[in-house]
């Protein structure tokens, strides 16, 4: 293996640093060349115990949505000879959060950057083996993770004794079947086990009774990516690069309406009026801000008022939202919320995997209220019924987090467009209907 250039600068974009205009960055040739596996090399000098600290003061937070501490989440796995073995390491690449397309663009553009990262992770905790689980219809991306696979065993980074370090990790890669709710990690061990895709009781947690009962520890593609760079720029350098006390940087992307829609690489606490304003370069001519989904489909709506809060869960958290993926879903000022709601909830209807009554047939019974007031039927009291849905899908009358955040844009729009309600009940038609015709 080709030694890259012993002297990188510690950069302020690290996880799209790779992606130069280069049409190869995929490669682990172009990889290399600026700076990649430097920090598993680094960490291969290092004892398990000192990773998994230097992750733990990094305090790098889970991508997925969370935000749970990532090192902490690792300090559960068992350790020690009277562990059981193998111990497991998942990458969770099936990205099917309606509004996302971060890890999309990792996998694609990096995807020697997510093998890097499990291999560290898998220094950190004694892992013995590593999965991929990634969506089935992200074609290009099985493509290249296939292929960065056949290069590191080409050049020893995995496999048996590893670049000579004694150290074993294999990953293997997994196409998912296609439900959004192997997203949910217990769901997500369960479908890798061949078995239907529905969540686990907890406890016991995976960390503990995982992949086929073995300790199991499951990751977003986005934290994995944070990794090498920790481990090879430092722990104080990563915290520098945030602007909140969530550190470092994230993928943060929007579309809608805007002028700009994207994906932008930017340090965690960015307000949220930044991305959209300058980076997604504003609302396109003619139209304006109604409200915006910060996270992904399963956020709670916000408004233009909430444009200076900073992009970063604890902030977001405060005004009855969440940060989630990082993905901003704008609705603009001529599109309809009710469509909007609706159109999210059909998807997770049809998601449910029907394990618990209020997602199993709350979630269509939602839908089918919407839809009767979105053509004109509807009754005052079809919103009530609407809110007595959101509180039986509310977080611990569920068997996972599926419902809970499928009603997130419902609630939220009947608090803030309560008014759009009342308008299609009480004139029967929608005032957006013209640019519906549009869309």
């Amino acid at each position: 293996m080709n030694d890259p250039t012993p002297t990188i600068t510690p950069p302020s974009k690290p996880m799209t640093r790779f992606v130069d205009g280069q049409q190869d960055s995929h490669r682990l040739e172009q990889y290399q060349r600026h700076g990649g596996y430097l920090g598993f090399k680094h960490a291969l000098t290092l004892t398990a115990d000192e990773v998994l600290q230097q992750v733990k003061d990094s305090g790098l937070r889970g991508r997925g949505g969370a935000g749970f501490p990532t090192g902490l989440k690792w300090s559960f796995m068992p350790q020690g000879d009277d562990t059981p073995t193998p111990k497991y390491l998942i990458v969770n690449a099936d990205e099917m959060e309606p509004g996302a397309f971060k890890d999309r663009y990792l996998l694609e553009q990096t995807p020697h950057q997510i093998i890097e990262g499990l291999l560290i992770g898998a220094k950190a905790v004694n892992a013995d083996i590593g999965y991929i689980f990634i969506r089935g219809d992200y074609y290009l991306a099985i493509e290249r993770l296939d292929e960065a696979l056949q290069q590191c065993r080409e050049h020893h980074l995995i496999g048996s004794n590893i670049l000579g370090s004694g150290f074993n990790f294999e990953i293997h890669l997994h196409t998912s079947a296609g439900r959004y709710i192997c997203g949910e990690e217990t769901a997500l061990i369960n479908s890798l086990e061949g078995k239907r895709a529905v969540p686990r009781a907890k406890p016991p947690f995976p960390q503990v009774s995982g992949l086929w009962g073995k300790p199991t520890i499951v990751n977003n593609v986005e934290t994995y990516c944070n990794l090498p760079h920790i481990l090879l720029f430092g722990v104080q350098w990563y915290q520098s690069l945030g602007r909140c006390k969530d550190f470092g940087t994230k993928l943060f992307g929007v579309s809608g309406r805007v002028k700009n829609p994207g994906l932008w690489e930017l340090p965690m606490g960015t307000p949220i009026g930044e991305i959209i304003n300058e980076h997604a370069q504003g609302m396109c001519d003619g139209y304006q801000l109604k409200g915006f989904l910060p996270g992904g489909g399963s956020t709670d709506f916000l408004l233009p008022e909430h444009l200076d809060t900073p992009m970063d869960y604890d902030a977001i958290g405060k005004i009855r939202s969440r940060m989630g993926t990082g993905t901003i879903t704008i609705l603009d000022d001529k599109y309809c919320p009710i469509r909007l709601v609706l159109n999210l909830l059909k998807f997770f209807a049809q998601e449910s995997c029907g394990w618990c009554t209020p997602c199993r047939d709350g979630l269509p019974w939602a839908v089918s209220l919407l839809e009767k007031i979105e053509r004109g039927d509807g009754q005052a009291a079809d919103i009530e019924q609407l809110i007595d849905i959101t509180k039986f899908a509310a977080p611990g009358n569920t068997f996972c987090a599926l419902a809970p955040g499928a009603v997130e844009p419902l609630q939220s729009a009947l608090r803030f467009f309560l008014e759009d309600f009342e308008q299609h009940i009480e004139k029967k038609c929608c005032r957006y209907r013209q640019e519906h015709r549009h869309d």
